[in-house]
């Protein structure tokens, strides 16, 4: 069984090399941001539980993220393992997955700042397809149109540069401790994130090894 968690920055990566990492290996990428839009989507308990907290503008307590996330791990599909991206954020939500689902390798993509900002403030959304690209490194075919059905690419409110700098100060402040917690287990493999898709992936595949 590989249980495999990406952490990193915004902007790192992450998402692309985990979802072609986890076909590879033939397990669930597993996102808690989209598994908690499916439970809410689904009207499950949780989901329902999750809603209401998102409605009234507050976070998820990690609590009920935790619950969704074993039930989702608990699926036939993951008996093999699954590959965790973007969570645990912080120490006390590392702690709680040790309790239900430890890791048994965390891969952090490191960047810096200079290659990190470009990178999100250039980063543009499909408002109807919601496919993603970057006005610097992955542009549209047609400016501001998305590849697959034309409709129009919107910046998400958090990819403006006076957000994107909060985000990586909160991610340095509350992901320190996260990394020296899993270091200290010795299952932590820091790879550089820097370059291309193609360019990272082998170090990714090295990593995990």
């Amino acid at each position: 069984m590989r249980r495999i968690v990406f952490v990193g920055p915004p902007g790192a990566g992450k998402g692309t090399q985990a979802a072609t990492l986890a076909n590879s290996l033939g397990i669930p990428h597993l996102s808690t941001g989209d598994l908690l839009r499916s439970a809410v989507a689904a009207k499950t308990p949780l989901g329902l539980a999750a809603e209401e907290h998102m409605r009234a503008g507050r976070l998820v307590p990690d609590s009920l993220v935790l619950e969704i996330l074993e039930e989702r791990v608990g699926r036939e599909d993951a008996a093999r393992g699954f590959l965790l991206d973007g969570f645990p954020r912080n120490l006390a939500q590392a702690e709680a997955l040790d309790r239900t689902t430890p890791p048994d390798v965390v891969v952090v993509f490191e960047l810096p700042t200079d290659v990190l900002l470009p990178r999100l403030t250039g980063r543009r959304t499909c408002s109807t397809c919601r496919a993603v690209y970057n006005v610097v490194t992955q542009p549209p075919k047609v400016p501001d149109r998305c590849d697959h059905d034309g409709a129009a690419l919107v910046q998400r409110p958090d990819d403006r540069p006076e957000a994107v700098r909060t985000r990586l100060e909160v991610y340095r402040t509350e992901t320190a401790p996260l990394l020296q917690y899993y270091a200290t287990r010795g299952i932590l493999r820091p790879i550089d994130a820097t370059g291309d898709p193609a360019a990272v992936g082998p170090r990714v595949r090295a990593a995990i090894s």
